[in-house]
């Protein structure tokens, strides 16, 4: 057969097929644009004059790998859905005469074509929309916008390489499924699935378990530094638990609704419950991924959204005060005051004082350092916070005195039941239990424990001989607010003028803490509104083939149905039924997900040093509603397809 011969074919294919093709190849632009897009951004040089410069690069490159991996799963699975509405198509071919060979000559043709108008379309938008792209990240982490027309070759050879692989994977996968098929067999592929599936409750019985155990995790998880290992633990858990109900545990539901005859022998419940217990096994897999790409938007744009938002908040929490240094030599308070004298700087608030601080666990009344310094229990580990009495009264205003073997203790998570607390080996009498400890720390991710002691020195050469070179030393902290000034300024002349006294020291300020959050959250936030978009679009065209595909599926059922009597607005109204039933389950269920996953997130985004759960819900709550709108809406769209299909 000729190439031209092949070229016509394919282009009539194509051109007949539209309905399907369209959606599919616009995909693939999309694609490659957004493959383009994220590449480029990640490797342009402009990033390293932008707030947080580093950690917008590092974050970029992240996305890069999480755009092709779900890329690659996004356009096989779509494609699968192309080669369920041909397979007849291919039969009937073979039948009529064309060989296997010609028909994967054919299907080369049309692949080729579609790669290449993917490559050369998508390339084309991803280069023209980048500079957009680019000042909607700078916008974002207020960053200067330095514009300059450029194409990224290296992630220009990227998308090339990654399209031309998928679609010669694609390629390949279909043709082994025409060439192990018989012709019938690809003819009858349509009527697959008609047989009643059976229930299969083990299955529906440990996807029940699957779930639970990721709801579970998520909710008891309290630690912090937990959240990070039980998170892809849950993940998993979730994902399997969600595919195995779609798949056994609906199906086990719909035969539990058919043996209640009250509910089942109904017109309307009778033809609702029978078309979907047909169906879901077809249906179960795309609802399921529908699902857990609904899960991950909902997530990620609330998540980093929260972020964004109460980033003004989070920086006033960890940042009380404008100027933050701290050293362990105990020259610090004169150095500073020296410099704050010389250069005429009008501070309006200051605090200094000295602390020993260091990690121990909480066992009944017993503080400890483990032999071995290891910390398997985290829920039980705490950063403990030792002053002695002349820093405390000068924190607080007060005039304690404490004996030897007398402390005041505090913590932020639970009461000591006891009068007595050994601290390393040796009883000390609580004196008093605190309500509350100077400069907690609202962005601690472990406990807080502030222990008042008469003579500090005695601790810290009990904590130096349990951790060795690894041991804390008293940390002196001077901390201040300026009057006006340039903050910028003062910050740069104050770590020359420490560095000439030879002073070891760490200074922080808020201003300077706001360009590197921005760039974290702000590069976090595009991410999560990139990658969005990416799962948004994925979602709407599961939905939209999923519809072509029940339609076609369902066109003769209902035909019979209009013959054995039903009118057609029972037929309208049986289809409406299943269909807001069978595709509204996601987004439920998504719902259902993220509502448990709430705890386990939070404990994540404590990490970030994000401290509000109200906003966060909040944030979580605004992004499902928008997201639902924007479900509905792809629903109402594409029933109407549905329906033509249908009813045509």
């Amino acid at each position: 057969m000729r190439s031209g011969l092949y070229m016509r074919l394919a282009a009539d294919n194509i051109r007949r097929s539209a309905r399907t093709y369209i959606p599919y190849l616009i995909t693939c632009i999309v694609t490659a644009a957004m493959l383009y897009m994220i590449g480029s951004l990640s490797l342009n040089t402009g990033l390293d004059k932008m707030n947080g410069g580093y950690a917008l690069r590092e974050i970029l490159r992240v996305g890069w790998i999480i755009t092709r991996i779900f890329g690659f799963i996004f356009l096989f699975y779509t494609n699968s859905f192309l080669v369920k509405q041909r397979k007849k198509e291919f039969g009937l071919l073979n039948i009529l005469g064309m060989q296997k060979r010609h028909i994967a000559g054919l299907l080369f043709t049309e692949t080729l074509f579609t790669a290449a108008a993917s490559l050369v379309c998508g390339l084309i938008f991803g280069i023209l929309l980048d500079k957009l792209m680019y000042l909607v990240l700078t916008r974002i982490v207020d960053g200067n916008v330095i514009l300059e027309f450029y194409i990224s070759q290296k992630s220009l050879l990227s998308a090339c390489v990654f399209m031309a692989v998928t679609f010669l994977i694609m390629f390949l996968s279909t043709l082994i499924q025409i060439k192990v098929a018989q012709p019938m067999q690809l003819l009858r592929s349509a009527d697959a699935g008609e047989k009643e599936p059976k229930a299969r409750w083990l299955m529906a019985v440990l996807g029940a378990a699957c779930l639970g155990g990721g709801y579970y995790i998520s909710i008891t998880t309290k630690h912090p530094l937990q959240a990070i290992t039980m998170f892809f633990i849950a993940v998993l858990l979730v994902i399997a638990g969600t595919y195995l109900l779609f798949m056994a545990g609906s199906i086990a539901i719909l035969k539990i609704m058919k043996k209640n005859k009250r509910y089942y022998y109904k017109t309307k419940n009778f033809t609702s419950v029978s078309g979907m217990m047909y169906r879901m096994k077809q249906n179960a897999v795309g609802l399921a991924n529908i699902c857990i790409l609904s899960t991950m938007v909902l997530v990620m744009i609330s998540s980093t959204g929260c972020l964004m938002v109460g980033m003004n908040e989070i920086i006033a929490q960890r940042y009380p005060y404008s100027f933050i240094v701290e050293s362990p030599d105990s020259e610090l308070f004169e150095d500073v005051e020296s410099f704050i004298g010389e250069e005429n700087i009008s501070v309006s608030e200051s605090q200094k004082y000295s602390a020993l601080e260091f990690a121990m666990l909480l066992e009944g009344n017993n503080l400890y350092i483990p032999e071995d310094r290891t910390y398997e229990n985290l829920s039980d580990v705490y950063s403990v916070e030792f002053l002695d009495c002349e820093n405390y009264n000068r924190l607080t205003g007060k005039s304690i005195s404490l004996a030897d073997g007398e402390i005041l203790f505090h913590t932020d998570s639970k009461s000591l039941k006891s009068d007595v607390l050994r601290i390393m080996g040796t009883d000390h009498i609580v004196k008093e239990q605190l309500n509350e400890f100077p400069n907690i720390k609202e962005y601690e991710i472990a406990g807080h424990i502030g222990i008042v002691v008469n003579d500090i020195s005695k601790i810290y050469e009990l904590q130096k001989q349990a951790y060795g070179e690894y041991s804390s030393s008293i940390n002196y902290k001077y901390y201040f607010n300026v009057d006006g000034g340039d903050k910028e300024k003062i910050y740069n002349d104050m770590i020359a003028y420490l560095r000439q006294k030879d002073v070891n020291f760490m200074l922080d300020s808020d201003f300077n803490a706001r360009s590197d959050f921005l760039g974290l959250y702000g590069g976090l936030f595009f991410l999560g509104l990139f990658l969005g978009t990416l799962f948004i679009m994925e979602t709407i065209l599961i939905i939209y083939y999923k519809q072509i595909s029940e339609g076609f599926d369902d066109k003769k059922r209902f035909e019979i149905m209009q013959k054995v009597g039903m009118s057609r607005a029972e037929v309208r109204q049986t289809i409406h039924s299943q269909i807001v039933k069978l595709f509204f389950l996601p987004l439920i269920t998504a719902g259902m997900h993220t509502a448990f996953a709430f705890p386990l997130i939070y404990r994540l985004l404590q990490m970030m040093n994000m401290f509000m759960p109200g906003l966060f819900a909040v944030c979580l709550l605004v992004v499902f509603v928008l997201f639902a709108a924007v479900y509905a809406a792809v629903y109402l769209l594409t029933a109407r397809a549905y329906y033509k299909i249908v009813s045509g």
